[in-house]
């Protein structure tokens, strides 16, 4: 092809990209004859392609949160490449035999299965340890005789506590506390509970009547909730992340506070700084974890740590788009400076002490990246996020309790993610208070290894006979 005609054919093509292709430019396109048309075809067709790909969501921003992409979107995951299971040599997992043994059966045969003749007995056995739930579980139906009597000095009728259930109650506390514990705790919907009782358990229950117990059981925990609260803006470290919810269709969201004891959720309007200013009311003393959202840099804490997988999975974003010389020479330094002090803090032998050199190291190297000048436009954005939160990369090897990541506030966060998936979230205001309430209490149960149906049972036990609830166990 003549170059003039490369020079029309280009012109052409570009009105076209641009929607500008008039009758005029179509007549001069068919006169440069079919290999013109074709390639004209071709480039419009390539175009179109990527513009389709775009609105569906192929090539997501990399500060797109991974949830807001369509999931036919995402690439396959690759295969496993570590085997599953324990390592060589560790010890395994199995549940514990059991303390006591409440039947004893002798199982002997009399004739041989096989040919059915007669059998000489022999002194060789073993013994097999079944456990298994009853066939009927019937619940206890109790009726209480209250006895109502006059005081003369006080002037009026009196009459004992039934500490068994709430007042107007008549489900016991050991009904409210797993079933609630099986919607808060464990993501089960209100009909699938309401099937397990009625199915397995003999017990009729009804949507309306269990809502109403968990709320009332949700004003009872109030200080438990609030306890939990003190006591994760009191720690050492905190993770926190947030999540999008609805309230009634309106568009919030619930956030999570949590460390290896506490597990506080929120649930509100905002996504800004407003919440973490209603959480943290003064100052926090300890190592705040999260992501890079810039809510977060309102809270007034001791120090930070972001999160050093939110980063390297955001260059494998840009990688997938973004291949010019620049930006892969740009991600190969960031992501090797990541990687060394992932790796310095997985050394056998490391204290901050001993490798305060190589911290310090490391350090500079962060200064030094965010301090570089790039024509590219990712490796820009990035350079400016490294000036802006480059202190707080490698927090984690100052402190042995604090961890390069923010896998355990978003582990925290999955179950009511599995919850909103299940149940779709709240229908009120107060259905968003007591989902906050007991999802907090139950997962901080958990943390600490308590018994979350008896704990709760005891508790509200002890709240009828007191007037007062006990302090949340340690």
């Amino acid at each position: 092809m003549r170059p003039g005609t490369a020079k029309r054919l280009d012109a052409i093509i570009d009105a076209a990209l641009r929607g500008q292709l008039d009758d005029a430019h179509a007549r001069r396109l068919h006169d440069l004859g079919p290999e013109a048309v074709a390639l004209a075809m071709l480039a419009v067709s390539q175009r179109i392609a990527e513009l389709q790909g775009q609105s569906h969501g192929q090539h997501p921003s990399p500060s797109m949160p991974s949830g807001m992409v369509p999931i036919y979107t995402k690439p396959n995951t690759p295969k496993r490449r570590k085997k599953p299971g324990a390592r060589q040599g560790h010890p395994g997992h199995r549940r514990k035999t059991p303390e006591r043994i409440d039947e004893r059966e002798t199982h002997r045969l009399k004739r041989c299965p096989g040919c059915g003749g007669p059998l000489q007995r022999c002194q060789h056995k073993r013994t097999r340890i079944i456990e298994d739930i009853p066939e009927e579980i019937v619940p206890v139906v109790t009726e209480h005789t209250i006895h109502r009597d006059y005081c003369p000095q006080c002037k009026k009728h009196v009459e004992p506590v039934v500490p068994d259930a709430m007042a107007r109650a008549v489900l016991g506390h050991r009904v409210i506390s797993l079933t609630s514990w099986f919607h808060y705790g464990l993501g089960v919907t209100l009909d699938q509970i309401i099937d397990i009782l009625s199915y397995h358990l003999q017990t009729e229950l009804t949507p309306g009547g269990l809502i109403n117990a968990w709320q009332r059981l949700a004003e009872v925990l109030l200080a438990w909730y609030e306890q939990i609260a003190e006591e994760a803006k009191n720690s050492a470290y905190l993770h926190a992340d947030e999540t999008g919810w609805r309230i009634n269709g309106q568009g919030c969201w619930l956030w999570c506070f949590a460390n290896d004891r506490n597990c506080y959720y929120m649930i509100e309007y905002c996504r800004g700084s407003p919440v973490l200013q209603k959480f943290f009311t003064e100052a926090f003393d300890g190592v705040l974890i999260t992501d890079f959202w810039a809510a977060y840099d309102s809270v007034d804490a001791a120090d930070r740590q972001k999160c050093l997988p939110h980063l390297l999975r955001e260059l494998e974003k840009v990688d997938k788009r973004n291949d010019s010389a620049e930006w892969q020479a740009f991600a190969k330094k960031l992501r090797r400076l990541l990687r060394d002090g992932i790796r310095l803090r997985k050394r056998s032998d490391f204290t901050p002490k001993r490798y305060q050199s190589r911290i310090d190291r490391l350090n500079r190297r962060v200064g030094q990246m965010a301090h570089e000048e790039h024509a590219d436009a990712d490796a820009r954005r990035l350079t400016k996020r490294l000036r802006r939160y480059g202190e707080y990369l490698f927090t984690f090897l100052d402190y042995p309790y604090v961890t390069a990541d923010n896998n355990f506030g978003e582990r925290q966060i999955r179950p009511a993610v599995i919850l909103r998936k299940n149940s779709q979230s709240n229908r009120s205001d107060r259905g968003a208070a007591t989902q906050a309430v007991l999802m907090s209490v139950y997962r901080t149960l958990r943390l600490r290894g308590l018994n979350p149906t008896k704990t709760i049972a005891d508790a509200l036990k002890t709240h009828l006979l007191t007037g007062l609830l006990p302090p949340l166990p340690a």
